[in-house]
């Protein structure tokens, strides 16, 4: 597959142009559109929620005019400081079937409309995935100094060596290289949900995870799905987590807000608050994303007291549960530390969700490269300076 793919033949170019949000949420709800996963990176509602950057909605098919589509894009484009030339970047996307051998059909397309624009480089999110590993096989593998990196992989999809290959051939690279160098997760952590009954679920749970949903149940801990209003209480929580487990985000309360008006405004119930409340406070708070036939835990917060009680495994447990009513292929917990050594502080989220039986899914992360033109490579070797040293 890999080499069909490198060296297929370049054949007639798809039309490919800016489209209505009505014609891309149509085709996202379509079959064809459906069949190729589009994560909520990838809804115009993201748009809304990004500030800073000007968007595109793009879509090529037979006749995107008309709505008849095979696939779309949007595009953030951020201008860079004291000239007219934009950064572009497609976060998880385009939405694409990157196993079609004609894939330089509409890419190439997509690069010149782009140049058009003022782009002077673009950096883009194939869905396809690179590897995978089970729990089981990364909890056999941990020790002092360990990576994933160190790890048979369970799973190689040819898929996504062969759209590396293509790509690499093409003049684009990987951000970072072979280490995490992305805006988004590159290794993320997967439940898989297709052809699994509850029971299945819940025997996929170690032996912890079972015994804490149990205790959170038996101390009363209540889930509920919370609304707008509830999301302050979650930021506040939000940033007691990151203070104790040494992260920052970096995104606002207003944030949040917007994204939660945005993603409900696009479709009602994309996005959900879920609130874990004990003797009457809410101890815990996590958001889920959904889109088609997928669900994603985005993010989770929790107080730092009453711990005991366990609060985010019976959320967690909720959530899958109400992804798997939903007729989600799979729940997407987001993103997992490569360190497979525990006494790395980022390691205790990855044992956490290990938990759950399900998988490290190592996707082919982001590529870039920069556009046509001595100028926008130019302006693409500062761009990288400039970010090396900040």
């Amino acid at each position: 597959m890999s080499a069909l793919l490198v060296t297929a033949a370049r054949g007639q170019e798809t039309p490919l142009g800016p489209i209505t949000a009505a014609a891309y949420h149509a085709f996202l709800a379509s079959r064809t559109g459906a069949d190729l996963g589009a994560g909520f990176l990838q809804c115009p509602s993201w748009a809304q929620v990004k500030g800073g950057w000007r968007a595109q909605l793009l879509g090529w098919g037979p006749d995107p005019a008309s709505g008849r589509l095979s696939g779309v894009a949007l595009v953030l484009l951020r201008q860079l400081p004291g000239t007219r030339k934009y950064f572009a970047y497609l976060p998880e996307g385009p939405v694409a079937d990157w196993a079609a051998p004609d894939v330089d059909s509409w890419l190439d397309p997509l690069l010149r409309h782009l140049r058009a624009a003022g782009a002077f480089a673009v950096r883009i999110g194939p869905s396809p995935a690179y590897r995978r590993w089970s729990a089981a096989r990364l909890k056999a593998a941990t020790g002092p100094g360990r990576r994933l990196a160190d790890v048979l992989a369970s799973e190689v999809d040819p898929l996504g060596t062969a759209v590396a290959e293509r790509l690499r051939a093409r003049g684009w690279s990987r951000c970072g290289g072979e280490e995490d160098g992305d805006a988004q997760p590159r290794h993320v952590f997967r439940v898989p949900l297709a052809g699994r009954t509850t029971d299945d679920l819940w025997a996929g749970l170690n032996q912890e995870w079972r015994r804490n949903v149990r205790r959170a149940q038996k101390s009363g801990v209540e889930v509920v799905v919370g609304s707008a209003a509830e999301i302050p209480e979650f930021y506040r929580l939000l940033r007691i987590t990151e203070e104790r487990d040494g992260f920052r985000l970096g995104r606002s309360l207003a944030y949040y807000e917007r994204q939660y008006v945005a993603l409900n405004a696009e479709e009602p119930g994309r996005m959900q608050l879920y609130l874990a409340r004990h003797e009457g406070e809410i101890l815990a708070a996590h958001t889920m994303v959904r889109v088609g036939r997928r669900v994603w835990y985005q993010t989770g917060a929790s107080a730092d007291h009453r711990r005991e009680v366990r609060p985010s495994n019976l959320l967690q447990w909720r959530m899958m549960l109400d992804a798997h009513a939903l007729g989600a292929d799979v729940y997407d917990m987001r993103g997992v530390p490569s360190t497979l050594d525990p006494d790395d502080r980022p390691y205790g989220l990855l044992r956490w969700k290990l938990g759950t039986g399900g998988e490290v899914v190592e996707t082919l992360g982001e590529w870039e490269r920069p556009l046509d033109g001595t100028a926008n490579h130019a302006l693409y070797r500062a761009f990288q300076t400039y970010l090396a040293r900040r």
